[in-house]
């Protein structure tokens, strides 16, 4: 029984020689309290002496640090080698898993998004599913970390998901193949003449020269009349790469400003007095998966009026995460900021609310190829202009997008509006000439 004894002296001497030897900048904050000190390690040697199975002091305080942290917010966490191997490579754009970005609710991983091209999205996994199992093994209980190396494996193997989603009754399995994950940060496309297309997955490193490239390719097509940023279910990524972008539309101003307790932690970020769109007109489409960088990008756009939001409430994460290296192959994860868009406002738990609501729905168009005209009409006279009847058709995006389909609507209107505007302004500037 002396060993113990020994032991917990000991931890309790560590521990408040940690609290003597402060560094010099924060020597004035309030030494740890020692009667809570004492109590740890009283629980520390009664889990140690009396836990039915044995545990080596080095997972025992392992176990401790995870706790700790896990109690902070869901963002914070203890980063082992393997942990942190992982976070560098998903910034990266390329590892291996089912491809879903995962958070901790109430006990439960709960699904921000699916990767795009990912097994999680062609199995259809939505944002907001709860995983409720993993191969039949109740998740409540487990930390997110011991659930993400679960849902880690090798390529090709299976694992068993059994899902609880929003608005439905029963949970239901979905059995997924684990794949090398190859996320592409950035692609694009013309929706359709003079109309672009960009659609961001993910912010890794690079994803502003990826969104600039992209745009050169829009461009190289023919002038761009409007441009729609695709920002749904985008978990967000690395903060640099989100100033990066909102950069690319702005032509100079404060793009985000972070506030913590840490020295270092008050940071601003403005963008460049060059907007590489030259203003045209900007729908960011944005949903309840939209997170973190993705909502620093929207509420930037949002609030220098550069940018129509459109889509749904976004997730809101606006807080800022910090690798804090604790030795060569373990380091914390430890919420240092909050993040805070140009006009002050604060993201966090209460997201980007867009300018425009529009829900993701199934929209069919009714069927008017039976409508008669007056073209039909047996005799009827012809349009004095010359004009000739012409088919219109219905946009796929309707059936397959409606919140795509509206964006791009929305910026067909602007244009038309300013083409009929012109007009009138070159007229009054004409008469007012002497």
């Amino acid at each position: 029984m002396h060993t113990p004894r020994f032991s917990r002296t000991l931890l309790g001497a560590a521990l408040l020689s940690a609290s003597l030897a402060l560094p010099a900048a924060v020597e004035q904050e309030p030494l740890l309290p020692l009667d809570d000190l004492r109590t740890f390690a009283d629980v520390y040697n009664q889990i140690r002496v009396g836990y039915v199975e044995e545990i080596d002091d080095s997972t025992l305080l392992e176990y401790a640090i995870q706790g700790m942290l896990g109690s902070l917010d869901p963002h914070s966490v203890y980063l082992t080698k393997d942990a942190f191997e992982d976070l560098q490579t998903n910034t990266s754009g390329e590892f291996s898993g089912l491809g879903l970005e995962v958070g901790m609710e109430d006990g439960y991983v709960k699904i921000i998004a699916p990767i795009d091209g990912s097994p999680a999205a062609e199995a259809g996994l939505q944002t907001g599913d709860i995983i409720l199992k993993l191969d039949n093994q109740p998740v409540k209980g487990m930390s997110l970390g011991e659930a993400i190396d679960q849902m880690r494996g090798p390529k090709g193997s299976e694992i068993l998901l059994t899902i609880g989603r929003p608005g439905e009754t029963e949970p239901f399995d979905i059995t997924l193949k684990r794949d090398t994950i190859k996320v592409a940060s950035v692609r694009e496309r013309l929706l359709e003449p003079g109309y672009g297309y960009i659609r961001i997955a993910q912010f890794q490193t690079h994803t502003g020269e990826d969104v600039s490239a992209s745009l050169a390719k829009l461009e190289a097509d023919g002038t761009l009349k409007g441009l729609v940023l695709d920002l749904r279910n985008n978990p967000g990524g690395v903060l640099r790469a989100s100033v990066d972008v909102a950069d690319i539309f702005m032509d100079g101003g404060l793009v985000v400003y972070t506030e913590g307790r840490m020295a270092n932690s008050d940071v601003r970020y403005e963008a460049q007095p060059v907007d590489d769109t030259q203003g045209i007109p900007v729908v960011v489409l944005i949903n309840g998966g939209s997170a973190s960088a993705s909502e620093i990008v929207a509420g930037a756009l949002q609030d220098h009026g550069r940018a129509v939001i459109m889509g749904t409430n976004s997730f809101g994460k606006g807080s800022v995460q910090t690798v804090l290296p604790i030795s060569e192959s373990r380091a914390v994860k430890l919420t240092t900021a909050l993040y805070f868009t140009p006009n002050g406002r604060s993201i966090q738990a209460a997201g980007i609310e867009p300018d425009i609501q529009v829900e993701r729905a199934r929209v069919t168009a009714y069927d008017t190829s039976r409508q008669i005209s007056e073209a039909d009409l047996s005799g009827h006279l012809d349009n004095a202009s010359g004009t000739q009847p012409h088919e219109r058709s219905v946009n796929n995006l309707l059936a397959t997008d409606n919140q795509l389909y509206e964006a791009l609507t929305l910026l067909k209107g602007v244009n038309i509006l300013g083409l009929r505007q012109k007009p009138k302004a070159a007229t009054a500037t004409a008469d007012s000439e002497p």
